[in-house]
């Protein structure tokens, strides 16, 4: 554990939680005080390891009785999901943030561990091999709302 810095440890911790229910509510200020950091900590952790891209919904309240709960969602179970990540990559996506949408459908159970690395080949930085990373993003975008529209009516 030396070598795991307490972003790591929040995020194990959310996930073994997520792991018995797939949602959790959480209040910012008590999980920093359980871990001993400051509240932003738990924003930097939440903002960054559960996102849509990942297969995670985050909902939040401020205030008084204010909450952040945290739902772990099967990407394909429901379109407006699909759409949301259809969305999200718009005109352009990077590889790190397409290799988790791949990783969240592999972990999921809809894409075998070849349909993923093999999605994950033709998005890669190798084969997408252009001066320009504008150009190369656009054209990995392209690529991966047509694999995701693909899956969705695909039977």
């Amino acid at each position: 554990m030396q070598n795991q810095n307490i972003s790591d440890i929040i995020e194990r911790y959310l996930k073994s939680i997520l792991a018995d229910s797939r949602q959790v509510e959480i209040r910012r200020s008590e999980i920093a005080q359980l871990f001993n950091c400051v509240p932003s900590q738990i924003n930097y952790v939440i903002n960054t390891r559960f996102t849509i891209q990942n297969g995670y919904i985050v909902r939040s309240k401020r205030g008084g009785g204010g909450y952040i709960r945290i739902a772990k969602v099967n990407l394909t179970e429901d379109s407006t999901i699909l759409d949301d990540l259809i969305n999200l990559i718009g005109d352009e996506i990077d590889l790190n943030k397409a290799f988790q949408i791949i990783q969240s459908l592999f972990q999921d159970g809809f894409l075998s561990r070849r349909e993923a690395n093999i999605i994950l080949a033709s998005l890669d930085k190798k084969t997408l091999a252009f001066k320009s990373s504008k150009l190369e993003n656009a054209l990995r975008a392209r690529i991966l709302v047509n694999v995701l529209n693909r899956l969705r009516y695909d039977d």
